[in-house]
């Protein structure tokens, strides 16, 4: 999970401030002393901690405590505008052309996912309206070309190429002439990558830019490699001009550094961040719900979108009946979980709601798989039942739990936990309907003995 050291630290230095009636100089600097150290070992680079640091101090010392907060919470909400403001203050979005098509750019080094990240834009793109077209022009890596068609099926969206041996300058020119003959407004051109910087790359990617003069030039870096990606940010800023960069594989590193440092070092946005591997939208970048995140103040504005994005309207009413008349099966939960599952990890779902990051190093501690490994089990078991069962989980006998044991590769046990926590679930939403007739407002759901979610031990 993205930032989570760095979120641990932090959180832990602003509990012991909490413990404070009022702040000193001395509790302040120590606190200071205790962020610097965090954002060290979160690979954030030196220099803009030291601008960070001084900062936030002389805010903190030099603040009137608000009457409505504790001088704790002023420190918080100082460090957390600080760095909203580090990693651009406000989201950068792509500059589209007025006039058709807006020319995108895709530069970067080889491995940093450029033709995944050039499709997940075509998408993200695409999902807003857009029609796209991607533009294969890295001649150089083996199977590039034929990556980005594959990709290009994938996300039906169409792949401009053009015979071996010809030229990146060539095939970035006619790719212009070719979407304003097929109605595409957005041209996407993903360019060669090499190992390293070097003089060749430099000179083809200036040739291309001035050969169509691109209306924004992304660099795709992969967060993983830490203060190198910034580098390699200066490095093309001065050579090109960058108007923004994807930061891919962010949930691949706990430190997130490089996120923190890139703006700060070379002026560049983060426009656009890449999370996993599966063929999903790039995610605009939230500098203010990213700060909310580091300091375990979650990030619901995100989760709503994601859920609005994933969920469907229509089904969740229906859900909403049938809870109410108490029609709900085990059909429905499984619907129910797998709608739930689009939302992504419960590990990263818990992370975006304010207050949770206590649960889930709790559920961690507990060994409870975070990433859908009882889930599919459960889909498993649900799914070797009959249709009878699944609507009537009284009629399961010990006879039919043997068989859908044996027909889900799962243990007569597995079976009876399930059914046993899909009974105290509904008897709970008896509970909670009977009060609510009741007019008392939502139960307390702890009084209730809540039952454990059908995924923990």
């Amino acid at each position: 999970m993205i930032f989570e050291s760095l979120s641990d630290r932090l959180q832990a230095t602003f509990k012991k401030l909490r413990g404070h009636g009022k702040l000193t100089e001395d509790d302040v600097n120590e606190a200071m002393r205790e962020v610097r150290m965090a954002l060290l070992e979160a690979d954030v680079n030196f220099k803009v901690v030291k601008q960070f640091i001084k900062t936030v101090k002389e805010r903190a010392i030099g603040q009137d405590i608000l009457e409505t907060l504790t001088p704790a919470q002023v420190v918080i909400k100082i460090v957390d505008e600080e760095l909203t403001k580090l990693m651009g203050d406000t989201q950068s979005r792509i500059n589209m052309s007025p006039k058709p098509p807006t020319i995108i750019m895709m530069v970067g080094l080889q491995g940093a996912g450029k033709t995944t990240s050039a499709g997940k834009l075509g998408l993200a793109l695409k999902k807003q309206g857009k029609r796209p077209l991607l533009v294969a022009a890295d001649i150089y890596r083996p199977a590039a070309i034929t990556q980005l068609q594959v990709l290009g099926k994938q996300l039906d969206i169409p792949v401009f190429s053009m015979e071996q041996g010809t030229d990146a300058v060539t095939i970035a020119k006619n790719s212009i002439d070719y979407s304003q003959s097929h109605a595409c407004d957005v041209v996407i051109i993903d360019t060669a990558g090499r190992l390293q910087i070097d003089e060749k790359l430099m000179k083809e990617l200036c040739d291309i830019k001035s050969e169509v003069h691109p209306h924004e030039i992304l660099l795709v870096v992969d967060a993983m490699t830490g203060q190198e990606s910034v580098n390699v940010a200066q490095s093309f800023n001065d050579a090109l001009g960058l108007d923004g960069v994807v930061m891919t594989k962010l949930d691949g590193d706990a430190r997130g550094g490089a996120a923190l440092s890139v703006k700060a070092v070379t002026g560049v946005p983060i426009k656009f961040i890449g999370l996993g591997e599966k063929l999903e939208p790039l995610e605009p970048f939230h500098p203010d719900r990213m700060a909310s995140r580091i300091l375990g103040m979650g990030d619901v504005l995100s989760l709503v979108e994601k859920a609005q994005a994933t969920f469907d309207m229509e089904e969740a009413k229906m859900m909403e009946k049938k809870l109410r008349k108490d029609e709900f099966t085990l059909d429905d939960f499984l619907a129910q979980m797998q709608q739930v599952k689009k939302l992504g990890s419960l590990d990263n779902i818990l992370g975006l709601i304010p207050g949770m990051g206590g649960l889930k190093k709790q559920l961690a501690g507990q060994d409870i798989d975070l990433d859908g490994k009882e889930i599919r089990q459960i889909e498993a078991i649900i799914k070797s039942m009959t249709p009878k069962e699944r609507a009537n989980i009284n009629i399961i006998n010990g006879s039919r739990r043997k068989r859908i044991a044996m027909g889900s590769g799962t243990r007569v046990q597995d079976v009876n936990k399930l059914l046993k926590q899909f009974g105290e679930m509904k008897k709970m939403m008896k509970k909670m309907k009977k009060m609510q007739k009741g007019k008392k407002g939502l139960p307390n759901l702890g009084g209730l003995g809540l039952p454990k979610l059908p995924f923990m031990h």
